[in-house]
């Protein structure tokens, strides 16, 4: 009886330790599919990629992040830019306020999508800010 009992609690305790996995991994990783052609080739729609929560971007990683122009969406585009770099004078955002040859302000950043003519990206909303930051993309998932 006193080892049925012992083993019931074993097993209570990995569900519980299993439940809080699960938990923390929900907390630091989310799981998205992308919709359309704008990093074509990198990423097609319909792949699934693994997210990781994160505000720490480095220029060339692919974020997730808050369409500036509809906070609903989210987006999903290479970081060109970074706080502090100086923009190219040659990059030209004729939709938005002439942001060439500028510095990427404190806390914000610069992101394009792979596929330049299908994508909605920051040539057309400027910097986005750290606090629209979903995460970094880790990998592709199954």
């Amino acid at each position: 009886m006193i080892a049925l009992r012992a083993a019931a609690v074993a097993a209570g305790a990995a569900a519980v330790a299993a439940t809080g996995a699960v938990l923390v991994a929900r907390r630091r990783f989310t799981l998205t599919t992308v919709d359309g052609p704008s990093m074509e080739p990198t990423l097609r729609s319909g792949d699934r990629l693994l997210v990781r929560k994160t505000t720490r971007v480095r220029r060339g990683q692919i974020v997730l992040f808050k369409n500036p122009k509809d906070e609903g969406v989210l987006l999903l585009k290479r970081t060109v830019a970074v706080q502090g770099d100086r923009l190219p004078t040659e990059w030209s955002f004729p939709d938005i306020e002439q942001i060439s040859g500028r510095t990427v302000p404190p806390s914000s950043y610069v992101v394009l999508g792979d596929n330049r003519p299908t994508s909605f990206d920051s040539r057309h909303f400027g910097f986005i800010s750290r606090e629209s930051l979903v995460g970094v993309m880790l990998r592709r998932v199954s």
